[in-house]
């Protein structure tokens, strides 16, 4: 399991989810199973957990658990797929959002700078849009817009443009094809860093990571039980910013309506300050370096 993904923040997101020995949770980015295990070893006989992950290597790590079912499908439709297995409602939710250390170290997959992959990054395997299909079809409009949006790249003209022109002359099909084009914009001390949003970028595109994370947070107010809990763990500003926005506001832009009282209706509140891993959890893992827990629960708790 650990080969697999080395689960970050473990013991502070189960912590946030308060476990019920009896209640109902469900893991919506089930990996590696890391997270899931610590929640399993703290239910009672009767508690439940659902987990889901739409790559298929994940079902490699299924856990032989009478209390535990895995959803083989991507968290946007959590509640439809929970209502199939007759919940509606829940004690607690965790979402680790991101990339599995699996996914980033199998270079077949292209998800990482590290290796000569297919330009490929897909997180479900039978989805039809790939990195390859973004990078060679898209228009330098939308290459632009993708890269300045999701890649906070400010040069993000001159990149589209540059990928444009080049896959005129060859098509880009390799992450390290796609990083000899863009060698121009890669000076030595910051190469890593640029790459690393260019990739992020195309990766949020291909997965629709940004509308699978609002989609998802949208269902959070009606799923939760009265005193239920939401932990979730981000990697990179993009995912945070909605996160902390909605649970602040119930809302990923603009600010919620008040009553001539001046009171709001958001559905949800912060439990806590937010946490971020300690310098002895980076040290054994850098991949938790970025990563931040925010907890919340419904508006109406006395937390």
């Amino acid at each position: 399991m650990s080969e697999y993904h080395n689960p970050v923040l473990l013991n502070e997101s189960i912590d946030a989810l308060a476990i019920k020995q009896n209640g109902v949770y469900v893991d919506v980015t089930f990996g590696g199973g890391g997270h899931s295990r610590e929640i399993l070893d703290r239910l009672g006989e009767n508690g439940k957990l659902f987990g889901f992950d739409q790559d298929p290597d994940a079902l490699n790590n299924l856990i032989d658990d009478r209390r535990f079912v895995l959803i083989p499908e991507n968290f946007r439709y959590i509640s439809r797929f929970l209502r199939f297995h007759g919940i509606r409602k829940v004690d607690g939710i965790l979402a680790d959002l991101g990339v599995s250390s699996h996914q980033f170290d199998e270079a077949e997959r292209g998800f990482s700078i590290r290796f000569e992959g297919d330009l490929d990054m897909r997180m479900n395997q039978k989805s039809k849009k790939s990195a390859k299909e973004i990078v060679n079809n898209y228009s330098e409009e939308k290459l632009a817009e993708i890269l300045f949006l999701y890649g906070e790249l400010r040069n993000s003209r001159k990149l589209a443009r540059t990928i444009v022109h080049e896959r005129g002359n060859q098509k880009i099909e390799t992450s390290f094809q796609l990083k000899e084009v863009l060698k121009a914009f890669l000076p030595k001390a910051k190469e890593h860093k640029i790459l690393a949003q260019i990739f992020q970028a195309i990766r949020i595109e291909v997965n629709e990571e940004l509308d699978v994370l609002k989609e998802f947070l949208e269902q959070i107010p009606n799923l939760l039980k009265e005193d239920g809990r939401l932990s979730v763990i981000s990697y990179h500003s993009l995912e945070d910013r909605l996160v902390k926005r909605f649970i602040r506001t119930g809302l990923f832009k603009g600010e919620p309506e008040k009553d001539v009282f001046g009171n709001s209706n958001e559905p949800l509140k912060k439990v806590g300050k937010l946490i971020i891993p300690s310098q002895e959890e980076i040290k054994i893992n850098n991949r938790a370096r970025s990563a931040k827990l925010r907890i919340a629960t419904l508006k109406n708790q006395n937390v």
